[in-house]
């Protein structure tokens, strides 16, 4: 069927026009009626050349309502992406620390991986480095091994405790310790340590050591051991080589892993 034909004479009315421009410009405007498309130009709003900005300022930068503007500042305050003083509002630093620990990891992982790669190489198992975040590892880098699939993904989450790059890492760090200390270690396997005490002494040798070991303690089957990437103080990462228990020993390729750790720090500061 013909579409209706308008009358000839008949113009359309302001209020045809708008809603027609109104429904185009929908599709285009969709990202920005989203929590987080509001939330990206209210920070976006703030470009660097300028201090702080006004609340009436905001409104004018972002096109959103005052009152959603003044309601999503205060959550973004209240969570430190957002300072506000005196003048107005300016970023918050935990956007900068979110923004250093991105170009951080970043450089960490670009300056680390030849190594992960020939310790891969001499190993012939998986390679893996993470970080401390909170209370769990991220996995930063991974390597896996030929005709074995590692249970673990680059970006991944794990608890610290049960993990051997977890425990290198928290035996250099005793405030984050202590809350893992304080809270209930759920076993993973039979082999998890959910005990804190026992934690606590096994943090003990690594702290001696240098060195932690995971016996099946994260998944049945595996083992691994790590060494922290530090001098003194706390690590910034760890490495860890990963196999299953009929093909890794331990205690054979735990020097390589010390030695790959500390020549990850070493090139680290002598490109920096």
């Amino acid at each position: 069927m013909r579409p209706p034909q308008l009358d000839a004479e008949r113009q359309p009315d302001r209020a045809e026009v708008s809603a027609e421009l109104l429904g185009a410009r929908g599709a285009r405007d969709e990202p920005r009626r989203s929590v987080l498309g509001r939330v990206d130009s209210i920070i976006g709003a703030f470009d660097g050349a300028d201090g702080a900005l006004s609340l009436h300022e905001l409104t004018e930068r972002t096109g959103l309502p005052k009152s959603t503007v003044h309601r999503m500042v205060d959550q973004l305050v209240a969570i430190g992406w957002v300072e506000r003083e005196v003048s107005g509002y300016r970023i918050g630093m935990r956007l900068f620390e979110i923004g250093g620990l991105a170009s951080r990891r970043s450089r960490l992982s670009d300056l680390a991986y030849p190594h992960l790669h020939a310790l891969s190489v001499a190993t012939g198992l998986a390679v893996q480095m993470a970080i401390l975040d909170g209370c769990d590892v991220v996995y930063l880098d991974r390597i896996p091994m030929r005709g074995f699939q590692l249970p673990t993904r680059q970006g991944g989450r794990q608890p610290a405790y049960c993990t051997a790059l977890g425990k290198a890492m928290l035996a250099f760090d005793e405030v984050t310790a202590a809350e893992v200390l304080s809270q209930q270690l759920p076993g993973r396997t039979a082999r998890t340590l959910t005990e804190p005490r026992e934690l606590e002494e096994e943090l003990e040798r690594i702290a001696e050591s240098g060195l932690a070991f995971d016996h099946q303690e994260s998944y049945e089957g595996l083992a691994c051991v790590a060494a922290p990437v530090r001098s003194s103080g706390r690590a910034i990462a760890a490495v860890s080589v990963t196999g299953p228990v009929t093909r890794i020993d331990l205690h054979a390729v735990a020097p390589l892993v010390r030695r790959t750790a500390a020549a990850i720090w070493n090139d680290r500061f002598r490109r920096a």
